[in-house]
């Protein structure tokens, strides 16, 4: 298996991977792969795990949920159809507590927190999601998205901030920061026009670092994720401010 994919965890139902970024989880035909040299996460693991075929169906076979291509970070793969089936189950209902790291450009107006809108595909360009207002037709068509949000540090031009997506719909993340003002620093999509970009940073700045959830075996489990070193490196380069 490849070595860049590291398995944080594993029991008998679960595997827990810290995915890099630039690896896309599983292809669907709106992805854009690159070159026909490069693998998804699923056929990475597939070369390990042959067995993960038996597990749901392709092309996501046990994969439980989805990180952007860009994002790195904490995900899980069920190992057996039951695992597969409990843990969607937990995500569906709103019970898996995630958090997220996100450097994002500009000063939040408040240092912590809730943004609550409705979230659906843009009209403009249907790659793209947008937020939109209680107030907007077609607003029975569009999924609320909930996310809480907390300022770490506060950088010149830049905060760094936990999100905690509570329903994780779709670039969700994403979308509510460019939506408060303040775009996810290196997002090429919801980024504003002439947005800065830190020195160094070659992507989007968002990182899942923490997941907690229920396993098959009834047990809650945690697992945490350090911050790669490309954004370690993002951020030591940045002039913090002192409150």
């Amino acid at each position: 298996m490849d070595e860049k994919i590291k398995i944080i965890y594993e029991d008998n139902n679960l595997l827990v991977v810290d995915k890099p970024a630039g690896v896309v989880v599983f292809s669907e035909k709106s992805e854009k792969r690159g070159t026909d040299e490069e693998k998804t996460l699923i056929e990475i693991l597939l070369e390990k795990y042959q067995w993960l075929k038996e597990v749901g169906g392709p092309p996501r076979y046990g994969i439980v949920h989805r990180l952007d291509k860009y994002t790195s970070g904490i995900l899980l793969v069920a190992k057996n159809k039951s695992s597969l089936e409990f843990l969607q189950k937990q995500f569906k209902e709103r019970l898996v507590e995630k958090k997220y790291l996100a450097l994002v450009s500009g000063h939040l107006k408040k240092k912590e927190g809730l943004v609550d809108t409705f979230i659906g595909r843009s009209p403009k360009n249907r790659t793209r999601q947008r937020v939109y207002l209680p107030y907007e037709p077609g607003l029975n068509k569009k999924r609320r998205a909930v996310t809480f949000y907390k300022v770490l540090k506060r950088f010149k031009n830049y905060d760094l901030v936990e999100a905690k997506p509570k329903t994780g719909r779709k670039h969700e993340i994403r979308v509510h920061f460019a939506f408060l003002g303040a775009p996810i620093a290196g997002d090429e999509v919801y980024g504003f026009k002439n947005q800065p970009c830190p020195k160094g940073l070659k992507r989007q700045f968002l990182h899942a670092c923490y997941l907690k959830i229920k396993t098959l075996d009834g047990e809650i489990k945690e697992f945490s994720s350090d911050l790669p070193k490309d954004l370690k490196e993002v951020l030591h380069n940045l002039a913090e401010i002192k409150n």
